[in-house]
């Protein structure tokens, strides 16, 4: 039985058929540690917390952005992408596709040139397109959650 079928099933539901292949997103999430992400919430009912404090028990290093809080989810909050000191593999972004955009430009311009990752319904086709025409892995309108459980967890 081939154990991407899941996954393939998620990236054909997702708006972007320009997405990495389920391979790909395989590979990623095997090799990532440090996850950035942009929006996590301090709220535990929204998705924009449940779904970092899922990677973090599954033992992925959660970065909290959110320039309106000092710590979540027992560490320290950083105000902007950029104000991360640490190399981050990937940077997962919860916020508005009108706002979206900017965030990706911003992730991009990160040295060790993270994969990123817009979470379901959340889109920024032009800024995506460019990231991905500079070579950055990109993925937009598809739950990180979603693919770790497809990828991770047996049926």
């Amino acid at each position: 039985m081939d154990t991407l079928a899941a996954l393939r099933r998620l990236l054909a539901a997702s708006s972007d058929p320009d997405n990495p292949s389920a391979e790909e997103l395989q590979d990623l999430l095997q090799r990532m540690t440090r996850v950035a992400v942009i929006g996590l919430s301090r709220d535990p009912a929204k998705a924009a917390r449940r779904v970092p404090s899922y990677l973090a028990a599954k033992g992925y290093e959660v970065v909290p952005v959110n320039p309106f809080a000092d710590r979540i989810l027992g560490r320290d909050a950083h105000e902007t992408i950029t104000d991360v000191p640490d190399p981050v593999d990937v940077v997962v972004i919860f916020r508005p596709s009108a706002e979206a955009g900017a965030f990706v430009e911003e992730a991009a311009r990160r040295t060790e040139r993270p994969a990123i990752w817009l979470q379901q319904g959340i889109r920024a086709d032009e800024e995506i397109d460019v990231v991905r025409r500079d070579g950055l892995l990109a993925v937009q309108d598809l739950c990180i959650y979603q693919v770790h459980r497809a990828l991770f967890t047996e049926a």
